[in-house]
């Protein structure tokens, strides 16, 4: 044998288990937060450190529970990142549906349309498949959302999906089906709204005012010809007609901006000077109008939650200041201040997210709107710190 074939046979030889040695490694389920419904600029280790249960928690009832503006706007951005989720949320369905549910309500349905489009387990799931099929509704595409609800494999029976369902029959003709679907999903959880759209749309009969609640209202609601643009939209209904992407609130500053010095129009386009925030921490505290003096401590307090570090004489006079504590449970508000001192961002959000929700339209009162202001900084979102800041001086009567 030639030493050519020879060192010909030596390469084949070694080269043989290389090529034998291939491994199928099988890909982890994207987790509940991986894909993006928006660019927010917030970062890739968003929810480092954040717990599961926390998460779990906490979206279900930013879809169920009226948020204040302030509130909303942090909510819609911190669930539209795209980032790694919390330990244990790969594969996680429903924290999807959940995450998705919660950004419709919110009124960011683009964002949810793009998280629902990569998401895995529409067939599986009952919540995300609500999700889906409500961005279906509102865009006007009946068939897909009566085809998601008709591949579902699980939770079938639930309120929705007897009500949509329902609808679904009776677009398609099948009148007798429809009106026993119908029945079972008003036996099952009464709503009269709906039994008075959908009641209309099986008898004929008139279907008084239009009601823009959901997406399955609206399609009801379009479906019997009412007068849409008489009823109050949802968020995610008036974003859904509007197109446009949420935008930051605005408040209306012009009263207590005249007696804090225009401290308010400052935090619109930054932080407020030091020096100014003491000035009315002065005042505050010197002020003899019983009228005047309430509002100008709380103003105060809003403010100074602003800043790094307060000088000794501005600490010593706020102290002093009766601006009574929040309502937030004393766990949370604990588990708040360790996410700060932790700068787990996530996290802290999400947990000033739930005493917004607790709160209602409102927002949270002072002494927790003060807290979560602080937290919100210390965690590097700042931007959303002054929007609670802005929502509490415009709120103080």
């Amino acid at each position: 044998m030639s030493r050519i074939a020879l060192f010909a046979g030596l390469l084949m030889l070694a080269a043989a288990p290389a090529s034998a040695q291939v491994q199928v490694v099988q890909l982890a389920p994207p987790d509940a937060f991986s894909t993006p419904g928006r660019d927010t600029g917030l970062p890739a280790d968003l929810w480092q450190g954040t717990p599961i249960e926390t998460a779990r928690a906490v979206l279900p009832l930013l879809a169920a529970k009226p948020l204040s503006p302030a509130s909303a706007s942090l909510a819609r951005r911190v669930l539209a990142t795209g980032a790694k989720g919390p330990e244990g949320s790969s594969g996680d369905e429903a924290l999807s549906g959940a995450r998705a549910g919660a950004l419709i309500a919110l009124g960011d349905v683009a964002a949810a349309t793009r998280i629902l489009d990569r998401a895995p387990g529409l067939d599986r799931n009952a919540a995300l498949s609500q999700a889906a099929a409500e961005t279906a509704l509102l865009a006007g595409d009946n068939a897909r959302a009566c085809s998601i609800a008709e591949g579902l494999s699980t939770g079938r029976g639930e309120a929705y999906w007897l009500r949509l369902r329902a609808f679904c029959q009776a677009e398609a003709g099948q009148g007798a089906e429809a009106q026993l679907t119908f029945d079972l999903a008003q036996a099952q959880a009464r709503d009269a709204i709906y039994g008075r759209l959908m009641g209309a749309k099986l008898s004929g009969a008139p279907g008084g005012a239009a009601s823009l609640r959901n997406g399955l209202d609206l399609a009801l609601s379009k479906s019997l010809g009412l007068d849409l643009a008489a009823a109050k939209p949802a968020p995610a209904v008036a974003a859904a007609a509007s197109g446009a992407d949420p935008v930051a609130p605005r408040y209306d500053l012009s009263l207590i901006d005249a007696q804090i010095g225009g401290l308010g129009q400052a935090v619109i386009s930054g932080l407020p000077p030091e020096s100014a925030v003491s000035a009315l921490i002065a005042a505050a505290a010197d002020a003899a109008d019983p009228k005047t003096k309430p509002r100008l401590q709380a103003a105060a307090v809003l403010l100074a939650s602003l800043a790094n570090d307060l000088p000794g004489p501005d600490r010593a006079r706020i102290s002093a200041f009766p601006v009574p504590e929040g309502k937030a449970p004393a766990g949370r508000s604990l588990a708040l201040e360790a996410a700060a001192d932790s700068r787990r961002v996530g996290e802290a959000a999400l947990l000033a997210l739930w005493t917004a929700a607790d709160a209602g339209p409102a927002g949270p009162a002072l002494g927790d709107r003060v807290r979560i202001v602080r937290t919100l900084i210390r965690v590097g979102l700042a931007d959303d710190a002054r929007l609670f800041v802005l929502e509490g001086l415009a709120g103080l009567k």
